[in-house]
């Protein structure tokens, strides 16, 4: 029987790692009790085709009673997206409501500064107890948390070592910090409802919950090993999609030859791999190519969605804290994946592309108060919009900066006029395989440029790529398994988009001095 260990913060201790949090004068049209506390639950690539409630061949597989209860109690974000789908940047938009461009946070490689604004800063100075556990990854010290307890860089899955004001180094300098017993996503769990049971109760709260999983290597608890024994997953249509001839596309992409490799090397030297993998070894010595994918890929969701079901479980112990406190009817709880993941689509692992599987962030809310139970909505919202959406709740600025929208009403089902009908993406690393790109998606199509220059940004190899497009009608094929760019019956289409594209570019303060692009945008655009 496995044995939980929990990690529990004595309350003296805690008060002496909280430090008063900066006082602005509140609204005098809200008082401490009106305003909500806000559960801010953030994993890593958990993608929509592993949530059980975006539909998919997964989706009689996945364990996700809890996430299926908030999506029953609140609603389900069907379009949202994420500005640059990798983990750092996507993290650094959510905290800045700004794009890479603005707060400087382009690549993996990168950090968000402690001086920078951030939402925990703003709801800090109107009033509100702040707080983060788990994985933070942005580099440098959080700020605007009265109390944070968060991994070193990536986190392990067990035994994970963690690091707060009083012993912090930045990532890149050491590894520091303590070794707390137990697995990553109990222990969040643990220290998230120990921090609230223990709060100030005058006051309300902003909790930030984040979790490692659902980040490679994919680990789960022992509770969770014999989940899915001698099941054979369906497989994505694309899953054989080897080369990129067959749908036009101009990249190879992250293939899952590359982790069945990852995994037969990390099995032959465990100890000189970066993470360990659970149920190693694996080898697929002696399969054709076809059998090999089909193997590689049954281990990867086996493990995958072992690993996303210890979130279920977890999500279902923090909504059962929030009822027993009686808190449930003045939180909101948000549910939110930092980017999406290629699950064998085209034959994939990882994101960074601008494809459905790793653009789109699945979202759930829940707000009994104001947002209508057992509702979806498919207004396209961004990840630089959450911060918006929390100051609006909270009645507090915006971080300066900011350069997204509150989708307050829009929850309430009642759009803005006006609302945007199109989003801009660009995602900066450049690799041979993943090219640096850029493009626009409207609810019906999507224009990707992909420019293929690292411009000098940390992370990229120096080699650029011939600059390529690629175009897809996203109703008659959402799959994405067919590039119609050189269709002659979508031209006026794409040139309206191309268009717009540099409308929203230069809109969201993407600028690009940078003389290689400027060539590249002369040469290759239009």
């Amino acid at each position: 029987m496995e044995v939980r260990k929990r990690f529990l913060l004595p309350i003296g201790a805690l008060a002496s790692l909280m430090p008063a949090a900066a006082q602005t004068e509140l609204p005098p049209q809200k008082t401490e009790k009106e305003r909500p506390n806000i559960l801010f639950i953030l994993s890593d690539d958990h993608t929509s085709q592993s949530w059980g409630i975006y539909g998919g061949i997964l989706s009689n597989y996945v364990k996700n009673e809890n996430i299926r209860r908030l999506a029953a109690e609140g609603c389900v974000l069907d379009n949202a997206f994420c500005t640059n789908s990798i983990s750092v940047p996507s993290r650094a938009s959510i905290m800045t409501g700004a794009y890479s461009q603005v707060n400087g946070v382009y690549t993996l490689e990168d950090a968000l500064l402690p001086e920078q604004d951030n939402i925990a800063k703003q709801l800090q100075a109107g009033g509100y107890q702040t707080a983060l556990f788990g994985k933070w990854h942005l580099k440098k010290r959080p700020s605007g948390f009265d109390h944070f307890r968060v991994f070193h860089d990536q986190g392990e899955y067990y035994n994970p070592i963690m690091k707060a004001e009083h012993n912090w180094v930045d990532d890149d300098a050491g590894k520091s910090g303590d070794t707390i017993c137990g697995f990553s996503t109990d222990i969040v769990t643990d220290m998230t409802i120990d921090w609230i049971k223990h709060r100030e109760k005058d006051k309300p709260f902003m909790m930030f919950c984040h979790f490692k999983a659902t980040h490679e290597p994919w680990d789960f608890p022992e509770r969770f090993k014999h989940l899915y024994d001698d099941v054979v997953f369906p497989e994505p249509e694309n899953l054989m999609e080897f080369t990129p001839q067959s749908s036009g596309r101009t990249y190879q992409g992250q293939q899952l030859e590359n982790m069945a490799w990852r995994w037969q090397t990390a099995s032959k030297d465990p100890a000189g791999w970066w993470c360990v993998y659970p149920e190693l070894p694996f080898t697929t010595e002696g399969l054709d190519k076809i059998e090999a994918r089909k193997k590689t890929y049954q281990k990867m969701i086996k493990d995958y969605l072992r690993c996303g079901a210890a979130i279920d479980d977890n999500i279902g112990r923090l909504l059962n804290m929030l009822d027993e406190e009686g808190l449930a009817e003045n939180t909101i709880v948000i549910y939110v994946s930092d980017q999406g993941y290629f699950l064998g689509e085209h034959g994939f692992f990882d994101k960074r592309m601008m494809l459905e599987e790793s653009l789109r962030m699945p979202f759930v809310i829940r707000y009994p108060k104001e947002i209508p139970e057992g509702t979806r909505n498919k207004d396209i919202i961004l990840n630089v919009d959450f911060a918006s959406l929390l100051a609006d709740y909270a009645n507090t600025g915006v971080p300066l900066g900011s350069q997204g929208k509150s989708f307050r009403d829009n929850l309430k089902g009642k759009t803005p006029a006006g609302w945007r009908q199109s989003m801009y993406y660009r995602y900066w690393t450049h690799h041979g395989i993943r090219p640096a790109h850029m493009g626009i998606r409207n609810h019906s199509y999507k224009l990707m440029f992909l420019y293929g220059n690292p411009l000098g940004l940390k992370g990229s190899e120096k080699t650029a790529t011939i600059p390529a497009w690629e175009f897809y009608d996203l109703t008659a094929d959402p799959q994405e398994n067919h590039n119609q760019y050189g269709d002659p019956q979508y031209k006026e289409v794409i040139e309206r988009m191309k268009k717009e594209m540099l409308e929203l570019k230069s809109e969201v303060k993407d600028v690009d001095n940078n003389p290689d692009m400027q060539k590249i945008m002369d040469s290759f655009y239009w």
